[in-house]
């Protein structure tokens, strides 16, 4: 569980900008924490919503998530199909990867 709940401050600190911002008060501190677990929530309900996948690809993941809400939503300065086109590439080259480390791991057990 501690794993889990590490990758999840860290997402927000890094992705969504807990860390980001300058406060001086307990309500803007508030406000803004707040704000930030609320967009995380929102990101983690939908990765667990989205559990169909082809066998190629990982399950898309609440990091992919917030870069494709901003590259699609926020800065919209490509074409729609390339957006998806290239998420669709970064989880089948992480597909591939977990599954060649899985299988490096198995042969090196005793």
């Amino acid at each position: 569980r501690r794993w889990s709940i590490e990758e999840s401050f860290q997402a927000t600190k890094t992705g969504l900008g807990l860390d980001q911002h300058q406060h001086r008060r307990w309500r803007a501190w508030h406000r803004w924490t707040t704000l930030v677990i609320a967009a995380h929530a929102f990101l983690a309900a939908a990765a667990a919503a989205s559990t169909t996948s082809p066998d190629n690809l990982i399950p898309i993941t609440v990091n992919e998530l917030r870069r494709l809400f901003h590259a699609l939503i926020i800065e919209p300065t490509r074409r729609v199909a390339d957006v998806i086109t290239w998420s669709i590439y970064r989880r089948q080259h992480q597909a591939a990867a977990k599954t060649s480390h899985y299988a490096q791991q198995a042969l090196t057990e005793p």
